[in-house]
């Protein structure tokens, strides 16, 4: 028969809070959308790299005006410049391309 000390149990339990509280942190913004759009999230994200290369800083899936009216935005940092590509999440087409201003929404 096997034994489980407190401890490992502990142990356990703890390792299940820390992965309970991580899990959020990796959503997206507008996650709720996701299930009204016909293209993931993914493949929005490799269009806009397509689109402007370099490292996403940020990434949400929005209502906004243009296109289908969902849409997904990413920050896309090359060097010191931050540029907005926004694409549609019905279609996946790119309807925004441009640099971030100093004031982003």
């Amino acid at each position: 028969m096997i034994r489980t000390t407190p401890y490992r149990l502990g142990a356990l339990g703890a390792a299940g809070i820390l992965l309970a509280l991580t899990v959020p942190a990796l959503a997206y913004t507008g996650q709720k959308l996701a299930g009204k759009a016909k293209v993931t999230i993914t493949q929005a994200r490799e269009t806009a790299l397509k689109a402007h290369p370099g490292k996403v800083t940020d990434e949400e899936l929005e209502r906004e005006s243009g296109g289908s009216g969902l849409r997904y935005s990413f920050d896309i940092k090359n060097g010191s410049r931050t540029q907005e590509v926004g694409v549609d999440a019905a279609s996946g087409k790119v309807l925004e391309n441009k640099t971030e201003g100093p004031h982003p929404d």
